[in-house]
């Protein structure tokens, strides 16, 4: 190789990871099997930081299983084995030397339906934090507080501070879980059908949040909802019996799909 020839492959290589230096999260070849249920097959995504980025798909085709690979959760389930990496900023969360308990400081997680603990909203969102050996009262106020401006619900609740988080609206719940999350200071924020149990007025505050948090945070979330990923998605994710059919802007997506099954999907005509 001459020297001009190599010059050219050394500016590739820097092109290359200047590109991909914005990735969050790369899934590489990802195989998950419950027992003998090969539920994900060799599933590739590179999803980028501070965007937003739907999982869509119908029922039992992998989304929630493969957002729960992407903290690990997924190995709760005793029969689970996987093939393949996910890469978290370079490094494979699959690694031994990586601990789980360091992985979902970075990368946290609202469910489907509110799950406050039973404590006040004040202990709900300081949990983290004093998990983490945080103690002073001063300190604490200021994550609560900052919290739960994150998550829009400040001005809800700032007078309710030590009332149970069971007190208050599912949807105020679920904001709670958010600032809850948020209190850790994530890199991530995933999120697995986080309006599926709320009302259409909780709703569209939850998508509004969303909106304001992609300028701090990489969201990944999953939805059955097609109106919702179009609404308040970056990118698209269109999974199919485990399968990654297409993945691209979610303009392109629900516009110009390049994949029949994307189209029949988004239609209506199945799932």
């Amino acid at each position: 190789m001459t020297m001009n020839s190599t010059a050219i492959a050394t500016d590739a290589v820097i092109e290359q990871d200047i590109v991909s230096s914005n990735s969050v999260y790369k899934t590489n070849q990802l195989n998950l099997w419950y027992g003998a249920n090969h539920a994900l097959k060799n599933i590739d995504l590179d999803i980028k930081e501070n965007e937003v980025t739907a999982i869509i798909g119908p029922s039992g085709c992998g989304k929630s299983t493969y957002i729960k690979t992407l903290n690990r959760m997924v190995e709760l389930v005793p029969s689970v084995k996987t093939s393949g990496e996910i890469l978290y900023r370079g490094r494979n969360i699959f690694d031994k030397s990586y601990g789980v308990e360091e992985l979902r400081t970075r990368v946290g997680m609202v469910f489907q339906k509110p799950n406050p603990f039973p404590k006040s909203i004040y202990d709900n969102v300081a949990y983290g934090p004093r998990i983490h050996g945080i103690k002073n009262k001063k300190i604490l106020d200021e994550i609560v507080e900052k919290s739960l401006r994150g998550a829009a619900i400040w001005d809800e609740v700032k007078d309710r501070l030590t009332e149970n988080a069971y007190s208050i609206s599912g949807g105020q719940q679920q904001r709670i879980c958010i600032a809850r999350a948020l209190a850790i200071e994530p890199d991530v924020i995933l999120m697995d059908e986080p309006t599926s149990a709320l009302d259409p007025i909780s709703t569209l505050k939850i998508e509004e949040l969303v909106q304001e948090l992609k300028k701090d945070y990489s969201i990944i979330i999953v939805t059955h909802n097609m109106q919702q990923a179009a609404r308040i998605s970056d990118k698209t994710a269109f999974f199919l019996n485990g399968e990654v059919v297409e993945y691209d802007t979610t303009d392109t997506i629900f516009s110009n799909p390049s994949d029949k099954r994307t189209e029949d999907y988004i239609s209506g005509r199945f799932g």
